[in-house]
Protein backbone atom coordinates (compact mmCIF):
# COMPACT_ATOMS: atom_id res chain seq x y z
CA UNK A 1 0.00 0.00 0.00
CA UNK A 2 1.58 3.56 -0.92
CA UNK A 3 1.72 6.19 1.37
CA UNK A 4 -0.17 9.38 1.18
CA UNK A 5 2.72 12.31 0.43
CA UNK A 6 3.74 14.75 3.16
CA UNK A 7 1.29 18.03 2.81
CA UNK A 8 4.43 19.99 4.27
CA UNK A 9 6.82 18.51 1.64
CA UNK A 10 8.46 21.67 -0.89
CA UNK A 11 9.34 20.58 -4.20
CA UNK A 12 12.35 22.63 -5.11
CA UNK A 13 11.70 20.88 -8.91
CA UNK A 14 8.18 22.68 -8.32
CA UNK A 15 8.87 26.42 -7.64
CA UNK A 16 5.71 28.10 -6.00
CA UNK A 17 3.65 30.25 -8.24
CA UNK A 18 4.09 33.91 -8.47
CA UNK A 19 1.09 36.07 -8.95
CA UNK A 20 2.02 36.35 -12.91
CA UNK A 21 2.42 32.61 -13.59
CA UNK A 22 -1.86 32.47 -12.12
CA UNK A 23 -2.33 35.23 -14.48
CA UNK A 24 -1.32 33.70 -17.46
CA UNK A 25 -2.20 29.97 -16.56
CA UNK A 26 -4.42 28.28 -18.95
CA UNK A 27 -7.24 25.50 -17.97
CA UNK A 28 -7.11 21.95 -19.14
CA UNK A 29 -10.57 22.58 -20.48
CA UNK A 30 -8.74 25.25 -22.82
CA UNK A 31 -6.45 22.73 -24.59
CA UNK A 32 -6.47 21.03 -27.27
CA UNK A 33 -8.66 17.91 -26.71
CA UNK A 34 -5.57 15.65 -27.57
CA UNK A 35 -3.41 17.15 -25.38
CA UNK A 36 -5.90 16.54 -22.57
CA UNK A 37 -6.81 12.97 -23.04
CA UNK A 38 -2.62 12.74 -23.27
CA UNK A 39 -2.18 14.11 -19.77
CA UNK A 40 -5.34 12.35 -18.10
CA UNK A 41 -4.13 8.75 -16.65
CA UNK A 42 -6.93 6.31 -16.60
CA UNK A 43 -6.73 3.46 -14.71
CA UNK A 44 -5.57 0.38 -15.94
CA UNK A 45 -7.55 -3.00 -15.80
CA UNK A 46 -7.78 -4.54 -13.11
CA UNK A 47 -5.35 -7.58 -12.25
CA UNK A 48 -7.06 -10.98 -11.68
CA UNK A 49 -8.34 -12.51 -9.08
CA UNK A 50 -10.57 -9.12 -8.80
CA UNK A 51 -12.41 -8.33 -5.71
CA UNK A 52 -15.67 -7.66 -5.24
CA UNK A 53 -17.62 -4.80 -3.11
CA UNK A 54 -19.93 -6.19 -0.84
CA UNK A 55 -21.71 -5.11 2.32
CA UNK A 56 -21.06 -7.20 5.40
CA UNK A 57 -21.87 -6.68 9.21
CA UNK A 58 -19.01 -6.73 11.92
CA UNK A 59 -18.75 -6.81 15.76
CA UNK A 60 -17.58 -3.67 16.85
CA UNK A 61 -14.44 -5.11 19.11
CA UNK A 62 -13.29 -6.61 15.79
CA UNK A 63 -13.97 -3.63 13.39
CA UNK A 64 -11.98 -1.25 15.96
CA UNK A 65 -9.23 -3.57 16.21
CA UNK A 66 -8.44 -3.77 12.71
CA UNK A 67 -8.92 0.16 12.16
CA UNK A 68 -6.75 0.37 15.05
CA UNK A 69 -3.96 -0.98 13.00
CA UNK A 70 -4.43 2.28 10.55
CA UNK A 71 -4.37 1.91 7.40
CA UNK A 72 -4.14 -1.12 5.36
CA UNK A 73 -6.91 -2.25 7.93
CA UNK A 74 -9.21 -4.05 4.83
CA UNK A 75 -6.08 -5.51 3.62
CA UNK A 76 -5.25 -6.89 6.55
CA UNK A 77 -8.63 -8.63 7.43
CA UNK A 78 -8.80 -10.14 3.70
CA UNK A 79 -5.45 -11.84 5.05
CA UNK A 80 -6.95 -12.93 7.64
CA UNK A 81 -10.38 -14.28 6.26
CA UNK A 82 -7.58 -16.16 3.35
CA UNK A 83 -5.35 -17.63 6.55
CA UNK A 84 -9.05 -18.91 8.38
CA UNK A 85 -10.09 -20.37 4.36
CA UNK A 86 -6.60 -22.11 4.04
CA UNK A 87 -6.66 -23.61 7.69
CA UNK A 88 -10.38 -25.01 7.29
CA UNK A 89 -10.17 -26.00 3.47
CA UNK A 90 -12.01 -29.45 2.99
CA UNK A 91 -10.82 -31.31 0.09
Amino acid sequence: MSKKPDPTHIDDDAPEWSAEDFKTAKRLSDMPADFQQAIRRARGPQKSPRKVQTAVRYDVDILEAFKAEGPGWQTRMNDALRDWLRSHHRA
